[in-house]
């Protein structure tokens, strides 16, 4: 167990205050870490201290989720591409000139603009059901998102605001999990009080309509793994019923070297995991 304490700090992009939390050294390699919805750098809390001592280790809260802001839909662009370029001026504004990258659900979609931005500044990608392949989307889950992204209506709507409920948030995190009782209810509670908001709603709205930006670069990402060749370890929660393991298993095909390991848990794999992705981080990148 690292020493290192976890330092939680804020800066200001473009006006808006970003909170992050920060750990290691300062003059160590930098691993990024990019949460998903409907978290925040929160899910990171186990993992930090176990990676500490040998990496500085930076986990930004994405605008409109944690601490940082979250400005009203109406006042606020709410896109991938937007947040995108957010955490690409957070990054240089902390001064990051490269950095391997943790990325897992809504975190890479954001984290791969960022390579396709720069990919000399990305040494290496872990993903922890982080997608990047039309065969990742589980068909189920999938539905109701992919038919608000056809047109938002009312009617389109209702089922995908019922992802951001108490209950919704509970089934992304128990979901496909061997032992279900390893996952603190701490966890999904404290996600769904953030969820629960004024105007969250329509920002979550604003964001999972967009989603379909992401699927339009996923032959962009692919084409960047293709030619960058970058080192990636994917660490998959296997029970994911939102990005399911086909999608780990994809990154083979323009990746031929990438190191998979499906474990027994769901979308949120650090709940139950966090040690042995640890362990998993410690070596991939120590051999980089």
């Amino acid at each position: 167990m690292s020493s290192h304490p976890v330092h939680h700090r804020t800066t200001t992009v473009d006006g808006h205050v970003i909170a992050y939390r920060e750990a290691g050294p300062a003059d160590a390699p930098v691993l990024l870490l990019l949460h998903g919805f409907p978290s925040s750098s929160h899910m990171f809390r186990d993992l930090l201290p176990l990676l500490a001592d040998r990496y500085h280790l930076i986990a930004p809260d994405h605008l409109g989720f944690g601490r940082s802001d979250a400005p009203a839909a109406g006042d606020f662009p709410y896109s991938f591409d937007r947040l995108a370029e957010i955490t690409g001026r957070f990054t240089e504004q902390l001064g990051l000139k490269e950095y391997a990258l943790y990325i897992q659900d809504y975190g890479a979609p954001i984290g791969l603009r960022l390579a396709l931005a720069h990919p000399e500044r990305v040494t290496a990608i872990v993903t922890q059901n982080g997608n990047a392949y039309e065969e990742g989307l589980g068909a189920d889950a999938w539905a109701p998102v992919l038919a608000l992204i056809a047109e938002r209506t009312p009617e389109t709507e209702a089922p995908v605001r019922a992802i951001s409920s108490p209950d919704g948030i509970r089934w992304q995190y128990l979901t496909g999990v061997a032992d279900p009782t390893l996952v603190s209810p701490d966890a999904y509670e404290h996600d769904a009080a953030l969820m629960a908001r004024p105007g969250q709603g329509e920002i979550q709205l604003d964001l999972i309509s967009d989603y379909g930006s992401n699927i339009a670069l996923y032959p962009a990402f692919q084409e960047y793994f293709r030619t960058s060749r970058v080192p990636l370890l994917a660490v998959w929660g296997g029970g994911d019923e939102i990005f399911v393991p086909e999608g780990a298993l994809a990154f083979r095909r323009d990746l031929p070297d990438a190191e998979i390991h499906l474990l027994p848990t769901g979308h949120f794999a650090l709940e139950t995991h966090a040690a042995q992705i640890a362990a998993l981080i410690r070596d991939f990148l120590g051999r980089i």
